[in-house]
């Protein structure tokens, strides 16, 4: 898969130090994915969550971290709309 707004993560990443590893694992194995279907990714995030219109949360660092993407299966990409901490998750209403 093709990660669209990569540079959220960097800035994040700059943020939060602590977030650094689980986002380059995340990235690594999103890249290396095919996902065509929402099962395909619960297949390999297990706790991954899912919105309307094709939004996903992921569990990032323990729970610590939340990342919401657009999944866009037919293009084999994801676009980074949003990434947080778990609190500011909690205040959000998506």
């Amino acid at each position: 898969m093709r990660i669209l707004g990569k540079k959220k993560l960097v800035q994040f990443m700059e943020r939060h130090p602590r977030s650094a590893s689980s986002l380059r694992s995340w990235v690594q194995v999103v890249e290396t994915s095919q996902w065509k279907t929402p099962a395909d990714i619960k297949n390999t995030f297990a706790s991954a969550s899912f919105l309307s219109d094709n939004r996903v949360i992921f569990n990032l660092g323990g729970n610590k971290f939340r990342l919401l993407v657009l999944a866009i299966y037919v293009q084999g990409s994801v676009i980074i709309s949003w990434l947080g901490t778990h609190a500011e998750y909690d205040k959000m209403n998506f």
